[in-house]
C-alpha cells in the first residue's frame, strides 16, 4: 500500500503526517480521512481550485490529469509544474510526498 507524507502546513497540519493509503483513492479523500481539513468548496467535482496541492515527490505514479483539471489549475494559487487538484488526483502505486499550498484563491474558508 503506498505511504503519503504530508508536508507541515501551518494551519491544516502543522506537525505534517504520514499514513497509508489505498492505490486508487483522491489525495483529497486521503487527507479527509486523516482529519486534514483540506478546503474542497465545490465538493470535489472539478469546478474549483480549493484542493490544489503540489506534489514533491511521486507525481508521476498519479492518474493523468484531464483537460477540464489542467485549466482549473491555471487559477491555482502557487501553481507549480506538480500541482494537481487533490480531488482529482489518483493515487498510485508510488509514495507521495505532498505540499499543501498556504493559499488557495478562496476568500473565505468554509468549514466542512
Amino acid at each position: 500500500m503506498p505511504q503519503i507524507v504530508v508536508l507541515p502546513h501551518e494551519i491544516l497540519c502543522p506537525e505534517g503526517a504520514v499514513f497509508d493509503v489505498p492505490t486508487g483513492t483522491s489525495v483529497c479523500d486521503a487527507l479527509l480521512e486523516q482529519d486534514i481539513e483540506i478546503e474542497h468548496a465545490c465538493e470535489k467535482s472539478c469546478a474549483c481550485t480549493t484542493c490544489h496541492v503540489v506534489i514533491r515527490e511521486g507525481f508521476k505514479s498519479l492518474n493523468e490529469a484531464e483537460e477540464k483539471e489542467e485549466d482549473l489549475l491555471d487559477m491555482a494559487w502557487g501553481l507549480e509544474a506538480t500541482s494537481r487538484l487533490s480531488c482529482q488526483a489518483l493515487v498510485g502505486n508510488d509514495d507521495l510526498i505532498v505540499e499543501i499550498p498556504k493559499y488557495t484563491i478562496n476568500h473565505a474558508r468554509e468549514n466542512h
